[in-house]
């Protein structure tokens, strides 16, 4: 088994300063090729690691390794560790004879400037090289608008740029259509319609190279690199609350779609006749989201229902609001079995600020998935995560991390 994910430090912390923080400028992550960029991800995501444990996850000989490595040790990009200093929690990892040094990352001061857009607030954090929180910030959205949105990140930048001055990346995490991780083609929560280059208004507002993604993606992308999906090549990140979204990675690659798409499935049709707000009917989005659940319990009691209230009245057996989450939960099982029978994850992470649903309706889910789960397939492993605003800005400064480390030319994954 891989290592378990870094911790993500809750809440506020002041910056942290240390000599120790000094890499030397030689050590260059643009400046890799293909093999040496290779070996450096490995350590970045799962190090430190002992030289003949990273010979062996990439499939390299003792001597290709020694190859690749010793420019990148003598340049400070990765630096030898004490015998002690390595994993744990790794079977093949048996010490025999002379202790091997493992290899880790060097020492950086660079940080990076995540981003969670919603309809009406922002969510930003900094964190080191390998997505770990270092401080965090919310503020209300002064307005949807490009201008407004713009100013409005740019202030947070400028804040928190003030105890951590050494941000190297922005990343931005919407939701929306976002093509080549810089333009916006459609945001629905921000009423955008029309194409809107952010990540190139954003340079402009900030004097920070940014990248822009799908929120939904970049949480994927967190996950993937240094979170619960680090151990697998493939899983599905599904989320639910005002939307209904979905990130894939196959084959250690987080899937991008040619228009900005490739993880749109809310309104991909599930067994229901419910018509979305689009005029969709028996879509995801229409009995799934929060705003589906909870205008269903309404409609049903006469009065305006929130959605916490729907999901208390269903927890304690109303009949109308255990109905409407019982679909609800239902649906859901029927699109995650859906799209896993095609991509056939080892993981599938369900979270979202409507993942509430499944604590008064996951038996409901359970049922859906054990009767839509095509054989011979195994069962999912599904993991329940209630992620915060702030883990998916989180998700944001992940993707510029990757962008920083792999460069904009590159794939997602060197692999």
């Amino acid at each position: 088994m891989k290592g378990a994910a870094p911790p993500t430090i809750p809440g506020y912390r002041h910056p942290v300063h240390s000599v120790a923080e000094q890499t030397p400028a030689s050590a260059d992550w643009s400046a890799l090729d293909g093999s040496h960029q290779r070996v450096a991800v490995e350590v970045l995501r799962f190090g430190p690691l002992p030289r003949a444990q990273l010979a062996r996850r990439l499939g390299l000989s003792p001597g290709s390794l020694t190859r690749l490595t010793r420019p990148l040790v003598d340049s400070g990009l990765l630096v030898e560790g004490g015998p002690d200093s390595g994993p744990k929690d790794h079977p093949d990892q048996v010490r025999t004879g002379r202790p091997s040094l493992p290899l880790d990352v060097g020492p950086s001061p660079h940080r990076f400037l995540g981003v969670k857009i919603t309809g009406d607030a922002l969510f930003a954090v900094v964190t080191d090289l390998r997505a770990q929180v270092l401080a965090e910030h919310t503020r209300p959205l002064p307005g949807t608008d490009p201008d407004a949105v713009v100013g409005a990140v740019a202030d947070v930048a400028r804040l928190l740029r003030a105890d951590h001055p050494d941000v190297a990346g922005l990343g931005v995490g919407i939701g929306g259509f976002v093509v080549e991780r810089r333009d916006v083609a459609r945001a629905p929560f921000l009423r955008w319609q029309e194409r809107v280059p952010l990540a190139g208004l954003l340079q402009g507002a900030t004097g920070l190279p940014a990248v822009v993604d799908n929120d939904v993606r970049a949480l994927t992308a967190a996950e993937h690199w240094f979170g619960a999906g680090r151990e697998v090549s493939s899983m599905l990140v599904i989320t639910i609350g005002t939307g209904v979204g979905c990130g894939i990675v196959v084959h250690d690659l987080v899937v991008e779609g040619a228009h900005g798409g490739g993880g749109s499935i809310g309104h991909r049709p599930v067994l229901s006749s419910v018509v979305c707000e689009d005029g969709h009917r028996g879509c995801a989005q229409g009995l799934v989201s929060s705003g589906a659940i909870s205008g269903a319990v309404a409609q049903a009691l006469g009065r305006p229902v929130g959605y916490a209230e729907a999901l208390r009245l269903a927890a304690e057996g109303h009949p109308a609001a255990r109905r409407v989450a019982d679909d609800a939960a239902g649906a859901l099982g029927v699109l995650v079995a859906d799209i896993a029978n095609l991509i056939d994850p080892e993981l599938v992470i369900l979270t979202g600020d409507g993942i509430g649903l499944l604590d008064v309706a996951r038996p409901a889910l359970d049922a859906a998935l054990a009767e839509n789960r095509k054989a011979p397939l195994g069962p999912l492993r599904i993991d329940v995560r209630p992620f915060p605003f702030t883990e998916w800005a989180r998700g944001a400064a992940a993707v510029a991390v990757q962008e920083h480390v792999l460069g904009r030319s590159r794939a997602v994954n060197p692999a």
